[in-house]
């Protein structure tokens, strides 16, 4: 007995960082607000059937799906121009069979994982190593309320636009951690975002503040 296909709609939408495409649907993909980045088929295997799917093309390097929004990383094997209609297809043909790109009953736990994944990574800017502040380091301080709110109100609607997610870290000694996540990881403009516009906000509204640091910029 066939089962009825869910209406679909999907478009592709290039952004900031030319290695990663959004694909937008027309309707929900994951629930509860979540958003969540595989960087590797096992961690795609922790909830998400589509992102284990779409490791299968051998040029995808990440997956990231939030709200509507399933933003695809690749390597430099193939230019877009030759893949991006067949993905597009692809994501709107198996999101025709399946109602959720994520498995909502096992989030939880993958979040638990996924983030212990984030917390040992370093990035390089200008080729000088910037190491992560480390778990140990991480206390409560008096200014994360309100630089939750700030970066809740002013930075995530724009950075969820281009497909990218920005996490409040922690505050310590002047300095507010963020982890950079989807489009935003690694695209060439993401330090100018970072300091032009995140940290100058953040400094204007908080004296406490002395600069922005970011993982997988």
């Amino acid at each position: 007995m066939s089962t009825d296909k869910i209406p679909t709609n999907v478009y592709a939408e290039m952004t900031p960082n030319p290695t990663t495409m959004k694909f937008v649907a027309d309707r929900q993909l994951i629930s509860s607000g979540h958003q969540l980045e595989f960087l590797n088929p096992e961690q795609a295997a922790l909830c998400s059937p589509l992102a284990v799917e779409l490791f299968h093309f051998p040029f995808v390097t990440g997956v990231f799906i939030s709200g509507t929004i399933v933003a695809v990383t690749k390597d430099d094997s193939l230019g877009w121009e030759m893949i991006v209609n067949q993905l597009r297809e692809y994501i709107r043909e198996w999101l025709m069979e399946n109602e959720f790109a994520v498995e909502s009953d096992k989030v939880d736990s993958a979040l638990e994982i996924l983030g212990e994944s984030t917390s040992e990574i370093s990035h390089d800017e200008g080729n000088i190593p910037v190491d992560f502040i480390k778990e140990a380091d991480i206390q409560p301080s008096e200014f994360d309320d309100e630089i939750k709110k700030l970066l809740e109100e002013f930075v995530r609607p724009a950075v969820e636009q281009d497909g990218g997610a920005i996490d409040y870290v922690a505050f310590k000694d002047g300095s507010v951690y963020v982890h950079l996540r989807g489009a935003c990881s690694g695209c060439p403009s993401s330090t100018q975002t970072l300091k032009g516009g995140i940290e100058q906000l953040l400094k204007s509204k908080l004296d406490a503040v002395e600069e922005v640091v970011a993982i997988g910029v």
